[in-house]
């Protein structure tokens, strides 16, 4: 099934792990949160790879690199190697590195992962617009990027230098809860230049070709927690997709999903990886998926039933969805999620 025409969650006789060959999975909210795993994160990933199943941890943080987040991960007690890792840095890096010319110096607004990235692809990083630079690159610099490299990356851009940018999340989780993001940060440049960037991380184009360049992925499951870069990257992409409910989503928000953030499989973490995906099949004038049924009401979602509260939020999404058709839908869902305690 396409995703264009997906209206409503799929369901999977297989478990996700055996029927799709990589996933394609992104870290934070996902795998860990404030550098901590995930409650069933470990034993979940651990068992989907010994199923045969390829794991490769796909991110649009460029700030630490595919050597350091494997570390992060392997002390977790997921077993990685820096091949299983792709970042935004390297999707940009690739990017520019079919734009200018080869050995090109690049300013780096950002942090080392850019640096490494660049190298990789046989460019040169730079710290200051005065050093000629053939391209401005803009990536996550964590919270101590001093505001001078914002200045820094409008001089050069004014000049006319092309500007590119690994990813533009406005936000990214913490320990602490959530901080500005690096689209936070290329908004600052945005508002000072006027120019626009190229983008290379989720949910464009570039990430998800970087991605299936370096696994090999025949058949990919996307796994992530935010509609608008995880799924989003996953429809245009073509390729199916897991939401979990373990980072930025909730239940609003998935119901409220405008066509391109809708995934195929909904869970409440990655044990939903393990597992056969529940049918949601219409039922009369709703739908249905386990012991629950919802409808489209006049002006709400209706929910009857019993059984387990994801099933109740699967037969939701499919009566909104179908609700939406092509635009997002606007029905007072409230009440039916307050019976699921979503």
């Amino acid at each position: 099934m396409s995703q264009s025409a997906r209206r409503q969650p799929e369901g999977s006789d297989q478990a996700l792990s055996e029927a799709y060959d990589t996933a394609l999975l992104d870290l934070d909210g996902v795998v860990y949160a404030g550098g901590n795993a995930i409650a069933y994160a470990v034993d979940s990933l651990a068992t989907a790879r010994e199923g045969g199943m390829r794991l490769a941890y796909v991110t649009n943080n460029a700030l630490r690199t595919p050597d350091v987040v494997a570390a992060h991960l392997t002390a977790l007690g997921i077993p990685t190697g820096a091949e299983d890792v792709i970042t935004s840095a390297q999707a940009v890096a690739r990017l520019i590195s079919e734009q200018v010319p080869a050995k090109s110096r690049v300013l780096v607004i950002g942090g080392e992962g850019l640096r490494v990235a660049l190298r990789e692809r046989g460019l040169e990083p730079v710290e200051s617009a005065e050093d000629d630079p053939a391209a401005v690159v803009q990536g996550y610099g964590g919270p101590d990027l001093a505001w001078a490299r914002f200045a820094e990356a409008g001089y050069a851009i004014a000049r006319g230098v092309p500007w590119y940018a690994s990813n533009t999340d406005l936000t990214i989780p913490g320990a602490r809860g959530i901080a500005p993001g690096n689209g936070a940060a290329v908004e600052v440049v945005r508002i000072t230049t006027g120019a626009e960037p190229q983008i290379a991380g989720k949910p464009l184009p570039p990430m998800h070709r970087e991605t299936i360049l370096r696994t090999g992925a025949k058949r990919p499951l996307v796994v992530g927690d935010r509609l608008d870069t995880d799924i989003e990257g996953a429809f245009n992409g073509e390729v199916d997709s897991l939401l979990v409910l373990t980072g930025v989503t909730d239940g609003p928000q998935l119901l409220a999903a405008p066509p391109q953030h809708r995934p195929t499989y909904v869970d409440a973490d990655l044990r939903g990886m393990l597992t056969g995906q529940p049918e949601v099949a219409e039922a009369g004038d709703g739908f249905r998926c386990g012991g629950w049924t919802a409808r489209a009401g006049a002006e709400r979602l209706e929910l009857d039933g019993d059984g387990e509260d994801l099933d109740g939020l699967r037969a939701l999404c499919a009566a909104a969805w179908t609700a939406a058709g092509d635009g997002r839908c606007e029905l007072d869902a409230e009440k039916a999620l307050a019976r699921l305690a979503l």
